[in-house]
């Protein structure tokens, strides 16, 4: 039997159609972070759940014991699901808050590949390395040093220069803004109290407590400037309201809005802070590592 050509390629953009369809097909949540034995059952067996995998309100997911589970819902907004049990998804639905976000914007972003990532970082020129320091931090060249938070977390690294260190700050006027001690090869700061208030500039240097002359160069950071911080808070109040700060998971993707932002400085500060909130959480751990590879710094 003979079928009419025109027909046949009707019939083949249908079948096509239908592929595409399927492979878009909406969803309820996907999958941010999944730690120990997490599965999800969408007919009769049980499968184990993969990050970026896709849920529908029809599935079942199932949360062993000391294990955990992050979700992102169609509509931006996160959940966590910490208590060990069966759950269906459409009964998820109903933990959310009321009021929905707008996180998914930067879901694909949070979910990309590490090369993806790092691509970007590369086109915008966000990573510098052009000299061998005897301290290395891990800060961004002057072009992405851009903050918008109010704390930045700095940590750096050295084959030759051991604790205890002087952690120095300054503005562009070389005038001394902070000096602290520490002998741990990383440090907190709030950059808008005391001395800091009054400068948008600021220079950062790490040294041998016991020979000052082994250390860092000057490292940049900037606070940005009145019309670029307006668009950031803009973007910034769309999503804060679905995002819990004080959780891992909150921190974990205030950082990828802010490495899509290429706000850097600011995007290590969160992913350490996910790892810090969330020690058993080999994800967050990894998320931060992958970021210090991306920037070059490992």
């Amino acid at each position: 039997m003979k079928i009419n050509s025109t027909l046949f390629v009707v019939l083949a953009l249908i079948c096509l159609g239908n592929v595409a369809f399927a492979q878009n097909a909406p969803f309820t949540f996907k999958v941010l972070v999944s730690k120990g034995k997490t599965e999800v059952k969408t007919s009769e067996t049980w499968q184990t759940l993969k990050i970026g995998a896709s849920l529908k309100a029809s599935d079942e997911v199932k949360v062993s014991e000391n294990s955990y589970l992050a979700l992102i819902h169609e509509n931006g907004t996160p959940l966590e699901v910490k208590e060990a049990g069966d759950y269906k998804v459409s009964a998820l639905v109903s933990r959310l808050p009321k009021k929905a976000g707008a996180l998914n914007k930067y879901t694909d972003f949070i979910l990309s590949k590490n090369e993806d990532k790092k691509v970007r970082l590369g086109a915008t020129g966000a990573v510098e390395r052009t000299i061998k320091d005897m301290v290395l931090v891990y800060l961004p060249g002057s072009e992405k040093s851009d903050v918008y938070g109010d704390k930045i977390y700095l940590e750096w690294t050295s084959d030759e220069v051991k604790a205890p260190y002087v952690i120095i700050f300054s503005n562009f006027m070389e005038e001394e803004l902070g000096r602290f001690e520490t002998d741990k090869p990383s440090f907190t700061i709030a950059i808008n109290e005391g001395k800091f208030q009054k400068d948008n500039l600021i220079l950062v240097r790490v040294v041998s407590k016991n020979t000052p002359g082994q250390g860092s160069k000057a490292y940049t950071i900037k606070k940005l400037r009145t019309a670029d911080r307006d668009k950031i808070a803009a973007a910034y109040n769309q999503v804060k309201g679905s995002i819990d700060q004080n959780t891992a998971l909150g921190q974990y993707l205030l950082a990828g809005f802010y490495e899509e932002n290429l706000l850097l400085i600011d995007a290590l500060t969160a992913y350490h802070q996910a790892a810090a909130l969330a020690p058993d959480v080999e994800l967050y751990k990894a998320a931060y590592e992958e970021f210090l590879t991306r920037m070059e710094f490992k």
